[in-house]
């Protein structure tokens, strides 16, 4: 399934790929930095600042240990969301896929783990929906908005079956 993924988000990236227009509404398009952000230099300067992090800060050699990991969790984060979010949890609405949430509190996957509300709103600030599911970025996300760093849009609210 991860393959498949990446082929398709390659298609789209190298503008082969169909996307559906609701997806498209609203979304940015800054191709300068979609091309850096891509690019093997991105990815390498990004290892770079975790090499950074652990020389400055790891207070023991064995934290180096968790170097690769670290390097790695972006893909294993994917790969947690995108094949045990649609295999195992609840779900709190009927969606046309297997989406499901895998967490009652999501503090490891920041949220994201609360796929199928993810999926009933893709584009919601705040992915927890019952009094239970607390998306621990959305308080992150207020902050920046309060800062005026990002606009927010209002969305309508959505009911749980």
């Amino acid at each position: 399934m991860m393959w498949r993924t990446r082929r398709v988000y390659l298609d789209i990236v190298k503008g082969n790929g169909e996307v559906e227009e609701r997806f498209l509404k609203g979304l940015p398009e800054w191709p300068a930095f979609d091309r850096w952000a891509g690019s093997p230099w991105s990815r390498l300067m990004w290892v770079g600042i975790y090499i950074l992090i652990f020389a400055l800060w790891a207070s023991s050699p064995w934290l180096w240990l968790l170097l690769p990991v670290v390097i790695a969790m972006g893909a294993v984060h994917g790969a947690i969301i995108n094949w045990f979010a649609h295999k195992y949890g609840y779900h709190n609405f009927e969606v046309k896929n297997t989406s499901r949430n895998l967490f009652n509190l999501d503090v490891f996957m920041l949220g994201e783990s609360y796929h199928n509300n993810h999926h009933k709103r893709p584009s919601a600030v705040n992915f927890g929906f019952r009094w239970h599911e607390i998306d621990p970025v959305y308080p992150v996300i207020r902050l920046l908005a309060w800062l005026k760093i990002i606009r927010l849009n209002k969305l309508q609210p959505v009911e749980a079956h």
